[in-house]
């Protein structure tokens, strides 16, 4: 029997404060058109995706705000840090991503990028709806009841 390979991704960016702020319906990976110096910044761990978002700009999908620090060794031929970057679906993805978009008032959020086992860059996004102050304390309260509860079993033994 052969053993199942676990998916080796290596991951980059994630943005945490979009679990806190959102509920996340769904989820997808895309790639991402990037620039040499691109990747090997993000290579070295560096980025972020504070802020970032992912929207549509003649009838494609792109990732706004996204920083990507410039590459150290890169000279003249760096990037700017936070433009804008094309992202790759297939057209009939893109078409529910961005009907859902308009329909139901949902948000396109960068959850991570990271490297798949191919060694490809990728995002992975949500379909995100915003999340209420009252929502955001429940979330903070159930968490805090599962870590007490966590440590308790703990000690017990």
């Amino acid at each position: 029997m052969a053993k199942e390979k676990e998916p080796t991704h290596r991951l980059v960016a994630q943005n945490r404060k979009a679990r806190h702020d959102y509920f996340i319906d769904d989820t997808m990976e895309a790639g991402i058109v990037l620039a040499g110096t691109e990747v090997k910044s993000l290579r070295e761990g560096r980025g972020s995706l504070v802020d970032a978002w992912a929207g549509e700009r003649h009838g494609e999908l792109w990732l706004f705000n996204a920083y990507i620090p410039e590459y150290r060794s890169g000279n003249r031929f760096n990037h700017e840090t936070k433009r804008p970057r094309k992202m790759l679906v297939h057209k009939r993805e893109r078409n529910r991503l961005l009907g859902a978009v308009q329909r139901q008032g949902v948000t396109l959020v960068p959850l991570s990028i990271y490297f798949n086992d191919r060694g490809i860059a990728k995002v992975q996004l949500g379909l995100a709806r915003g999340k209420r102050q009252y929502d955001k304390r429940e979330t903070d309260k159930t968490r805090d009841w599962n870590r007490q509860k966590a440590r308790l079993l703990r000690d017990r033994g």
